[in-house]
């Protein structure tokens, strides 16, 4: 059971342990600088991080012994933009897409036959990859010369951004991805074609004509069930969805008290029926429903849900949990979310109850578990 996660925030990385005590915040790296991802390989160890240091530009770090010490590493670099470039569809927003790099949204380890792979999503909208631990990235052009891709438009980003990569345990080529107003993308090849999205989602936010267009849905987050990962959850900009056919087609889930909306979810890494989500007040609002932390969790595949509170903040709350601010370790039993106001929940019976780890740390825009090399 994982004793370890790292909490990406605004204003460094922090690395909580668990001791006889309970859980603790154990050290500190790149304090005030703005971490927005974080990635543990469990196939060496390796930690990865990406920082945001805005006019200055975004860099990658590496720490090969376990967070003690960092290395830069290369950021990827999208390629000049060719003078006679013409766009091969009309973009939904009127706008020419831009080929420079704006956030490091989403990091995660390739196969465990392909070691030192690593894929990077990014606004806006770029897939890279690395083969040797991050010393080198490279573009995924067929995703990026793709036409129907620029048909993808910001949310509530001014871009397109890749934030989910879900790997195949079983097979390291088949790869699918979480793309803001893009829909959810998959290939079979490590990256060669790509399939686009399976119907079944719905953009309520879209004219009646377009709503159910797979290519303009809106995934907050895509998790894979690791013991059977053809079964995917989404949490969506105005739902919840899952697929049990590796996302060629989905089923929404509707009726969930309090709200369907939210950012972040996690699905048991065992049971593929069991998952868990953070739900919230929706579009210009954002805050939990009635200022209520709660955590809701199917054990039926979506049939039924439980409001979970047990420790968590019933009056005045108005934490926000980001995307990739939910994790859960590789038995199940342990979860940990952060939120915007800089708070820190751990459960360690499957969500029934909580305990606080911090509520004062910046705002929190991702937390990982690292799980057993």
């Amino acid at each position: 059971m994982s004793t370890r996660c790292h909490v990406a925030t605004r204003k460094g990385l922090f690395t909580l342990d668990r001791g006889e005590s309970g859980w603790s915040i154990s050290r500190v790296s790149f304090l005030g600088d703005n971490c927005t991802v974080v990635m543990h390989d469990t196939r060496n160890g390796d930690l990865l991080a990406a920082l945001n240091h805005g006019h200055f530009g975004i860099k990658m770090q590496r720490s090969r012994d376990r967070g003690e010490t960092w290395s830069e590493i290369a950021t990827p670099k999208y390629p000049e933009k060719p003078a006679d470039y013409v766009p091969k569809a009309g973009p939904a927003e009127g706008k020419t897409p831009d080929w420079s790099l704006k956030l490091i949204w989403s990091l995660a380890p390739g196969g465990g036959d392909e070691p030192g792979f690593v894929w990077c999503g990014t606004l806006p909208g770029g897939l890279f990859q690395s083969r040797d631990g991050g010393d080198s990235w490279e573009l995924n052009r067929p995703l990026w010369d793709h036409p129907l891709r620029e048909q993808w438009f910001g949310g509530g980003a001014d871009h397109p951004g890749i934030h989910s990569i879900c790997v195949d345990p079983r097979d390291a080529r088949h790869v699918t991805i979480g793309i803001s107003c893009g829909g959810v993308w998959s290939t079979r090849d490590g990256g060669r074609t790509w399939n686009p999205p399976g119907p079944g989602m719905r953009a309520e936010y879209m004219p009646p004509e377009q709503q159910f267009e797979p290519n303009i849905q809106d995934p907050h987050a895509v998790v894979q069930c690791h013991a059977n990962p053809d079964a995917l959850w989404v949490q969506h900009h105005n739902g919840i969805f899952k697929s049990t056919d590796s996302g060629a087609s989905w089923s929404e889930i509707k009726d969930v008290n309090p709200s369907v909306f939210g950012f972040a979810v996690a699905v048991h890494p065992k049971n593929a029926d069991t998952a868990w989500f953070i739900p919230a007040v929706k579009d210009e609002k954002r805050y939990p429903v009635a200022g209520k932390v709660v955590v809701n969790r199917t054990r039926d595949g979506g049939k039924t849900f439980e409001t979970l509170t047990r420790g968590l903040p019933q009056t005045h709350a108005y934490d926000l949990v980001y995307r990739h601010g939910f994790d859960v370790d590789e038995t199940g039993s342990r979860l940990i979310f952060g939120s915007t106001t800089g708070s820190v929940w751990i459960s360690e019976d499957e969500g029934n109850s909580w305990q606080t780890v911090s509520s004062h740390l910046p705002p929190v825009y991702a937390v990982r578990f690292e799980k057993p090399v």
